[in-house]
């Protein structure tokens, strides 16, 4: 199957009423598990040699409104990588030392080393979504100047994305390579899968009060996710918008994105033995087969 990621990537102003929140490339899902595990062995082969180039770190920003798909997502896709070359962090609520330093500090120190992929699972743009639908939560970072949510203004938020901006624009130009992807999903679709956590036993404990409270507050965080993107989705860092109604195909998008992108860096590749060592490689096979 042939995924052009241009068509998910955010190239100007969008509008999320208008874009699908559905896709499944009219095939079965097993047939799209069967296409994500050849990508994602294709992936996982490219990070292996990531580790070994060792110029280059791979940030994944992984976004969307509650049970969109986003641990599965991230649990299916890299599962053919080695450990060593993955971590994945889940950003909760910030901690009292978290709170001690800028909004950014947190995921800073979480990027990945030169190497490696960092997976961040909800991400530094909870920081215009969430806390933008409850400002409150603003004050909690005591920033000089902002003293009540009345001084959280139209001008905090767009200072707010410039400095994200500069962040991705920065830690882009020092050899992190960025994907930030918005998974789209409906409001039907997050109801049903809802349900589904209060009917499953297995599934209650990711159920809580407030994911009903959140979701009366739907219309509000597809208007602040919009803002976010729209004002956010750089040439060297953009969005893509994963239709995310089916799981299965959204795992295999976001797959598909990576790896187009990952290739196009010809210079990722491993280094070269030494030429000594080179040389001398029949010696070394057969030193240890005459041990």
């Amino acid at each position: 199957m042939k995924i052009d990621p241009d068509k998910y990537l955010v190239k100007t102003p969008v509008d999320l009423s208008t874009i699908p929140t559905h896709e499944d490339f009219g095939v079965s899902d097993l047939k799209l598990e069967k296409e994500l595990k050849k990508v994602r062995v294709k992936l996982g082969d490219f990070q292996n040699t990531l580790y070994a180039h060792g110029k280059y770190g791979v940030l994944v920003c992984i976004q969307g409104m509650d049970t969109a798909g986003k641990d599965s997502l991230i649990r299916e896709i890299f599962k053919d990588f080695n450990a060593r070359g993955i971590v994945v962090h889940s950003f909760k609520s910030p901690s009292a030392l978290e709170l001690r330093h800028d909004f950014l500090w947190r995921h800073y120190i979480a990027l990945p080393e030169k190497g490696k992929f960092s997976v961040f699972n909800r991400t530094h743009y909870e920081n215009v979504l969430i806390s933008r639908v409850h400002p409150e939560f603003v004050l909690g970072e005591k920033i000089p100047g902002i003293h009540s949510v009345d001084d959280i203004d139209t001008k905090f938020w767009q200072k707010r994305f410039k400095q994200i901006n500069n962040f991705e624009n920065h830690i882009y130009s020092t050899g992190t390579i960025v994907f930030k992807f918005f998974l789209h999903i409906s409001k039907d679709e997050q109801k049903d899968r809802l349900i589904r956590r209060l009917e499953l036993k297995r599934k209650n404990w990711k159920f809580s009060p407030d994911d009903l409270k959140e979701r009366e507050l739907w219309d509000e965080y597809q208007s602040c996710y919009e803002d976010a993107i729209n004002n956010t989705s750089a040439k060297n860092t953009p969005w893509h918008i994963i239709p995310s109604d089916n799981k299965d195909a959204a795992r295999l998008i976001v797959t598909s994105i990576m790896h187009k992108k990952l290739k196009e860096y010809k210079d990722i590749k491993e280094p070269t033995l030494d030429p000594e060592i080179q040389k001398n490689i029949d010696t070394f096979i057969d030193q240890l087969k005459s041990e």
